[in-house]
């Protein structure tokens, strides 16, 4: 059973152009890819784990690719999205990444863990856990801030987390 789509991307989802192109990076079951497809967007789904990814195959409006977004080249077309969702996964050498293939006008919507995160679990790592503020200090200068949050959330389960919703500034 697939867990609901987090309230973060569905509130933020609709900023997308209609019919858009969005990537879901660092997929997973694909919870957000599911949800986009079923609201007519064109999703290319992209993680690592293909056991994970197998409920995606063949469905509608979804075109999965399997590949280690940490060790290989994963760009799985020279085409940049009109949105992209990255949820409870960092790479920090991606952020970056993540700018340059959002079209003029697309949209970013990003959460995941920060600092704080250990004393519930996983992930602990400092590597896999944001500073304070770090999406807003990173984007700022690169995108229009729509909407920024961090902190303590309780749902789907008690966990430290830090929001972002950006558009990317028309030439």
């Amino acid at each position: 059973m697939l867990v609901k789509p987090s309230y973060w991307v569905t509130k933020h989802l609709p900023l997308i152009r209609k019919g858009g192109r969005v990537l879901d990076l660092a997929c997973g079951t694909g919870r957000h890819a599911l949800h986009a497809a079923q609201q007519g967007y064109q999703v290319d789904a992209i993680d690592r784990d293909v056991q994970a990814v197998s409920g995606l195959l063949e469905r509608d409006n979804i075109n999965v690719y399997i590949c280690d977004l940490e060790a290989t080249q994963w760009r799985p077309s020279k085409q940049n999205y009109d949105g992209i969702v990255v949820s409870r996964y960092l790479y920090r050498p991606l952020l970056r990444t993540l700018f340059e293939i959002l079209d003029p006008g697309g949209v970013l919507i990003y959460e995941t863990f920060m600092m704080g995160n250990e004393c519930y679990g996983k992930p602990s790592n400092p590597d896999f856990l944001l500073l304070p503020d770090e999406l807003l200090n990173f984007y700022t200068p690169l995108l229009s801030i729509n909407a920024f949050e961090q902190g303590e959330v309780q749902t789907p389960w008690p966990a430290v987390m830090q929001r972002i919703c950006a558009t990317k500034h028309l030439r």
